[in-house]
């Protein structure tokens, strides 16, 4: 990321805050565990995984246990075909115990899972300490065409998906990887063109486009072990290079108009994939605190038990222009909050009210 570390950025979530919801899904093969494997050997951050008894996942027990107490597994076949969301739940439930303190679970879906019920499930979890954090679907370039995408039309899945990870392109034949790179997007975009879209290599995302990477070290009740597992026996990184996302954050040292903040929301800066922040909002006569999270297109708003003494908004993406994104920012810090906005106010309590 090209900003330096912030409070916002740098804090683990306090007791109040939810935990995000990461599913990564795709076909079977496609990648999903490289994907894991890579964001649960990031440092600074405790995540949580949910497995499944039946599929096809194949995480590294190791590498989890060094990262969190254990994994919440669900029994009874894939994640879709689940009767209703209780075993979802419980999963869920148990890995956003405060004791956990995690920064957020990673949902790895089997390769029959349909993203869209899985949102959905998480959408409507009956955890209460959860919320959903985005949909990463990753594609198998090699055999997309093949498997996935088949018809006439753009699959249907792509419309959950808040980021496409183009994976294996540097398995296709050099003559046509561009081509099928390009068709791949067009495709992915024609279902859905909100969708973020990067190009890793076996699944090297930054991220921080994923969750809030707590440090650039490991923390210090972090087991060893998680740092052992990111060096092979001669000592070099399995970290990988990969696509840097770009940010931009802005103090809000006053309240802000609930308006302005809401329509930040609804129509991001370009390139923002995720914005976050702790907000004040002149309520009547008194204030109020506001935790907001944008991943992709899902709006997130929480209430918090105190106004923030110093604010701040913070955007995320990988196609993020730094200097357009802040000034976009900072004209929410700009608009005069000292009159009432009951018009912003009602938009922004909505969304809180979506958001339980």
């Amino acid at each position: 990321m090209s900003e330096p570390d912030s409070s916002l950025t740098t804090a683990r979530l306090s007791a109040d805050a939810r935990v995000p919801v990461i599913v990564v899904a795709g076909h079977l093969g496609a990648g999903k565990t490289s994907l894991l494997n890579h964001l649960l050997r990031a440092p600074g951050a405790r995540l949580g995984v949910v497995v499944n008894d039946f599929g096809t996942i194949n995480v590294d027990a190791a590498l989890v246990t060094g990262q969190i107490d254990e994994a919440a597994a669900i029994s009874g076949g894939c994640l879709c075909c689940l009767p209703d969301a209780g075993g979802l739940d419980d999963a869920l439930e148990k890995l956003s115990h405060p004791r956990l303190r995690l920064d957020a679970i990673v949902v790895e879906a089997s390769g029959a899972a349909d993203p869209i019920a899985l949102a959905r499930l998480i959408r409507f979890s009956g955890a209460e300490r959860v919320r959903p954090g985005g949909v990463i679907e990753v594609i198998d370039a090699v055999e997309h065409f093949r498997t996935v995408d088949t018809w006439p039309e753009p699959p249907l899945r792509h419309v959950a998906s808040t980021l496409v990870v183009i994976g294996k392109s540097d398995l296709l034949p050099p003559e046509t990887r561009t081509q099928t790179i390009g068709r791949i997007r067009e495709r992915v975009l024609a279902r859905n063109p909100h969708a973020q879209i990067a190009v890793a290599s076996g699944g090297r995302i930054d991220p921080a486009l994923a969750f809030d990477i707590a440090s650039d070290e490991e923390p210090a009740d972090e087991l060893p072990i998680a740092r052992l597992l990111r060096e092979d026996a001669h000592g070099r990184s399995h970290h990988g290079a990969h696509e840097h996302a770009q940010a931009a954050s802005v103090p809000m040292s006053a309240p802000v108009s609930p308006g302005a903040l809401v329509d930040l929301l609804e129509d991001p800066p370009a390139g923002a994939y995720r914005i976050k922040g702790r907000v004040r909002v002149r309520d009547a006569n008194r204030e109020r605190g506001y935790l907001v999270n944008l991943v992709g297109r899902m709006i997130h708003v929480a209430a918090l038990p105190e106004p923030p003494d110093e604010g701040e908004l913070v955007a995320i993406g990988l196609h993020l222009d730094p200097v357009a994104a802040r000034t976009r920012l900072e004209e929410v810090a700009a608009v005069p909050s000292e009159r009432p906005d009951a018009a912003g106010l009602r938009r922004l309590r909505r969304y809180r009210r979506l958001s339980d």
